[in-house]
C-alpha cells in the first residue's frame, strides 16, 4: 500500500493489489499516510500457496480492477 501511495505522490501511476485478509492493514496504512480513500484491487487470501493455474485465474480476474486503477474508467 505504502509503495503505491509514495509512487503516486511522485506522479508515477500505481495499482496496489491487496489480499482480503490484509484490507484492514492496508486501509490503516493508507490513512496513516494521508490517503484514507486510496483505491486498491482485491484478491482472495492466501496467494502464496496457490498453484500456477490458480494464480493465472486470479491474475485474469483482477486485471480489470488493475486497469481501472491505472487508466481510469
Amino acid at each position: 500500500m505504502l509503495d503505491g501511495i509514495l509512487l503516486e505522490q511522485r506522479g508515477i501511476p500505481a495499482a496496489v493489489i491487496c489480499t482480503d485478509l490484509f484490507v484492514p492493514n492496508g486501509r490503516a496504512t493508507a490513512k496513516a499516510h494521508g490517503a484514507p480513500d486510496y483505491p486498491f484491487a482485491l484478491v482472495p487470501h492466501p496467494m502464496a500457496s496457490a498453484n500456477p493455474a490458480e494464480l493465472a485465474h486470479q491474475a485474469k480476474a483482477v486485471l480489470p480492477a488493475v486497469l481501472r486503477l491505472l487508466v481510469g474508467g
